[in-house]
């Protein structure tokens, strides 16, 4: 299938321009809309979900699917069990989805949707609490929600009125307010989050030092306050983090040496220096239960290659800043 040849194209790139910002700023006049018409209906949504034991079933059809199916993402992501389930596919089997602890939220930008009117009707007969997002609050789904989640009615960004575009952005900006209340009402922390996200740098970043270590075994290489500078260099080779822990009789930290140290230590004497001599007394150190992102921070702050992670007094761990880049900790 070949494209129609464009009619009334712009004639330039600067009109071109024009038309994208003028599509951006009507988004941004629609959100502002948005904004200045929310009234207690989305309080009384979360009031309804946060009372309820079973799942958020999302549907839509269309582009309200697509923008659905990332509401019901963000809603399980930040601690409000939900999912995504095509409203044709409901009448076809999939309303025994449905259970009665259920919250369905339906999205339709006219409330007219023929593929909903099944679902609609089954939720109605079962007590099942639909909540709506809609321009149209007296349209079909509107009537058979208990709480409609109500857009102004803006002009689509499409320059024929007929793609949604104003309209699935206010859908979205909806659905994230939702989440958002719900998240905070649940009191879904940073941790929370981090396990639902263990993928990815955000995942990483909320992983604990001491998860980091599982992956990471190695002990530490170390040297007594009294190592020659030969057995430091030897050390510090065969440790391969670019440092050493300096340890006590007892096991406990009192120093560390870097390749740094090392480097400036070549400026004095070596031949009568021992580890006590080179090694930085005052070390920053981590704990495994910190979050790996504060360990980023750390060493980006302090321009720093490595650091020691210490648990009662001792050192368990070196972590160096070229395998948390290796391991995508750090852009």
């Amino acid at each position: 299938m070949t494209q129609s040849a464009p009619k009334d194209r712009p004639a330039t790139l600067e009109a071109m321009t024009d038309r994208a910002r003028s599509v951006i700023q009507l988004n941004i006049e629609a959100l502002q809309a948005l904004e200045r018409s929310l009234d207690s209906s989305l309080a009384r949504a979360s009031e309804i979900i946060l009372d309820r034991p079973g799942y958020v079933v999302v549907t839509g059809m269309g582009k309200s699917g697509h923008i659905g199916g990332k509401i019901a993402a963000t809603l399980a992501s930040t601690g409000t069990n939900a999912f995504f389930v095509h409203p044709a596919e409901m009448s076809h089997g999939d309303l025994g989805m449905l259970r009665p602890d259920v919250t369905v939220l339906a999205i339709s930008n006219s409330g007219e949707s023929r593929e909903l009117r099944d679902p609609l009707i089954y939720c109605q007969r079962n007590n099942i609490p639909v909540i709506a997002i809609t321009q149209r609050p007296t349209s079909f789904l509107g009537r058979h929600a208990e709480v409609v989640l109500t857009m102004p009615k803006v002009a689509e960004a499409c320059p024929e009125g007929l793609a949604p575009t104003t309209s699935t952005l206010m859908t979205l900006a909806l659905g994230d307010a939702l989440a958002m209340v719900l998240m905070e009402q649940r009191g879904f922390t940073r941790e929370d989050f981090g396990m639902h996200h263990p993928g990815g740098a955000l995942g990483m970043s909320l992983q604990s030092v001491r998860e980091w270590m599982e992956d990471n075994v190695a002990t530490p290489v170390s040297v007594a306050p009294t190592a020659k500078f030969s057995e430091i260099v030897w050390a510090i080779t065969e440790g391969r983090k670019g440092a050493v822990a300096v340890i006590d009789d007892d096991g406990a930290l009192v120093g560390m040496i870097t390749d740094g140290d090392i480097r400036r230590a070549f400026a004095r004497d070596i031949s009568t220096m021992v580890a006590s001599d080179i090694m930085s007394a005052n070390p920053i150190t981590v704990s495994p239960d910190q979050r790996m992102r504060d360990v980023v921070d750390l060493l980006t702050a302090n321009k720093i290659s490595n650091l020691l992670v210490v648990e009662n007094d001792r050192p368990v761990a070196i972590i160096h800043i070229a395998e948390l880049m290796q391991a995508g900790y750090v852009a």
